[in-house]
C-alpha cells in the first residue's frame, strides 16, 4: 500500500497572503514526497500568470510540477505560445482538460474537446510532456450518456494521453467500473483516482452539485445531521476518506492524487492513518 504514488492538486491563491499560505501549505505535505504537484487553471485560462507563477515556485523548490491546461475558447496560437513558455520553465506533465469559458463567453477558439488538445500538444511536441486527462467514474455532467462519455475519453487515449486523474467521488464501485469499462473498450490507461477530503459539509455539498459529483445518500444525511458541529464532520470525513483509500489500493488503483483546496492537515491525517506519513508530518 505504501508504495503507490502520491499527489497533490493546488490552486493558483487570488491573494499575497493566500500566496504565503500556500507556501507553508506545500512543505507540509513535501513530507509525503508526491510524485508531482498540480495546480489548477482558470476558465478561459483566467488564472494564467498565477498558474504559471505557483508552478514555477514548486519547480523552484525540488518538486515535480504539473500545469493544468485547458484550451476552450483558445487559438491554436496562443496554446503553441504557452506550450513552449512551459517547456522553457521545465514542466514535464500537464493536465489537459477542454476548461470552461468564463460566464458571458461564446465558445469561440479553435478546439471542441480535450482529446482535440491532447492530439495537438503531441504534434507540437512529441513526448516533451506526459499528458494527464480527467475522467469521470460517475459519467461527465454534460455527456449525452455514460457509454458517450467512456467514448470521449477513450478519444482522448487515441490522440495521445498517458494517463488520467478522476473527477472525485465516495462510491468505489463507480471508479472500478469506469476502470473495467474502458479497458473492454482497448484502453488501459493508468486511472488515478481524485481524493476529495472532508473538511465542510456545506463547501462540499456545494461543489458537488455543481460538479456533478456524487456524495452518497447516507454520507449527506450524516452530514446533514452534525449541523454546525465542524469537528464532528471533519473526524467523519477522516474516517470515510480513509476506508475509501483503503479500497481502492485494494482493488488495484495505481497511485492516489488529493485534492487538496490549498489546505494540509487532512490530507496528512489521511495519509498517517494510511501509514504513509514519516514521524512528525
Amino acid at each position: 500500500m505504501n508504495a503507490l504514488p502520491l499527489s497533490f492538486e493546488f490552486f493558483p491563491p487570488k491573494a499575497p497572503e493566500g500566496t504565503e499560505k500556500l507556501r507553508a501549505v506545500r512543505q507540509r505535505l513535501y513530507a509525503l514526497a508526491p510524485e508531482f504537484c498540480s495546480v489548477t487553471y482558470g476558465a478561459g485560462g483566467s488564472t494564467h500568470e498565477g498558474t504559471f507563477a505557483t508552478v514555477r515556485e514548486i519547480l523552484a523548490e525540488g518538486q515535480g510540477a504539473a500545469a493544468h491546461f485547458s484550451c476552450i475558447g483558445a487559438t491554436r496560437e496562443r496554446v503553441r505560445a504557452q506550450l513552449a513558455e512551459l517547456q522553457a520553465m521545465g514542466v514535464r506533465r500537464l493536465v489537459a482538460l477542454r476548461g470552461d469559458l468564463p460566464s458571458g463567453y461564446g465558445l469561440g477558439g479553435e478546439f471542441q474537446y480535450a482529446s482535440d488538445l491532447v492530439a495537438f500538444i503531441r504534434a507540437e511536441t512529441g513526448r516533451a510532456f506526459h499528458i494527464e486527462v480527467a475522467a469521470y467514474p460517475e459519467t461527465h455532467p454534460q455527456a449525452r450518456s455514460p457509454e458517450a462519455d467512456l467514448q470521449a475519453f477513450a478519444a482522448k487515449a487515441r490522440a495521445g494521453a498517458d494517463s488520467a486523474i478522476t473527477q472525485y467521488f465516495y462510491n468505489a464501485d463507480a471508479y472500478f467500473r469506469f476502470r473495467d469499462d474502458a479497458l473492454r473498450l482497448g484502453v488501459a490507461l493508468p486511472v488515478v483516482p481524485g481524493i476529495m477530503p472532508i473538511t465542510s459539509a456545506t463547501q462540499l455539498l456545494r461543489f458537488s452539485d455543481a460538479c456533478g459529483a456524487e456524495v452518497p445518500r447516507w454520507v449527506r444525511l450524516r452530514l446533514q445531521a452534525f449541523g454546525d458541529d465542524a469537528e464532528s464532520i471533519k473526524a467523519f470525513g477522516l474516517d470515510v476518506v480513509t476506508a475509501l483509500c483503503e479500497r481502492l489500493v485494494q482493488g488495484g488503483a495505481p497511485a492516489r492524487h488529493f485534492y487538496t483546496m490549498n489546505q494540509s492537515a487532512a490530507t496528512l491525517e489521511i495519509a498517517r492513518r494510511l501509514g504513509l506519513a514519516p514521524a512528525g508530518a
